[in-house]
């Protein structure tokens, strides 16, 4: 279960592997021109906010994300190794021919992978360590991690989150029963 706590959370920006649909997982592919353009948008949007830290994936195209949202932030960079994408073993780097559903549906797990519930328990956990720290917390990090959480927000699985889609979650409260998610930046 999440902490009950108002953050703020990005996908990082686009590499050349999103853009051919190839699975990265723990593959450390960094941003292309066109991921390093979304965050910079990203860090417009975010001006302003009271973001006091920045919790971040160690993986390069997470990472320099942050980096790049620090630069109008100015606050505690802090990197987190577990939130990490999922690691998909020897699928990494393979094009989804429905093999993700099924890693999804805890019905396969490629050789060398997390299954789908070790990656749902540390991705909470990360996520949970990340939004203790002073706050609110912006997560710098990936759309699976994301994807893992999503169940707390009452928000269907398979919608993904765009590269660089910057979000604001408040948690539930006495008028209302649901996590709420607000897109920062239009995506």
């Amino acid at each position: 279960m999440l902490l009950h706590k108002e953050f703020y959370y990005i996908r990082h920006g686009q590499t050349d592997w999103n853009a051919k649909g190839l699975m990265q997982g723990f593959t450390d592919i960094p941003l292309n021109e066109t991921g390093r353009k979304q965050a910079y948008e990203a860090a417009e949007a975010i001006k302003g906010t009271e973001i006091k830290t920045i919790c971040a994936s160690p993986l390069g195209r997470a990472l320099e994300t942050a980096k790049i949202l620090n630069e109008v932030l100015n606050c505690e960079l802090i990197i987190l190794d577990d939130l990490k994408e999922a690691c998909f073993g020897d699928h990494e780097g393979l094009v989804d021919d429905g093999w993700f559903e099924a890693w999804k549906d805890g019905e396969f797990t490629p050789e060398g992978a997390e299954t789908r519930l070790e990656f749902i328990e540390r991705a909470t956990k990360a996520v949970n360590k990340a939004i203790d720290r002073p706050g609110p917390v912006l997560v710098a990090a990936h759309g699976g991690l994301y994807g893992a959480i999503k169940h707390y927000f009452d928000l269907p699985d398979y919608e993904p989150l765009p590269n660089c889609a910057l979000c604001h979650h408040t948690p539930p409260n006495t008028g209302n029963s649901l996590w709420h998610r607000q897109f920062v930046n239009s995506v």
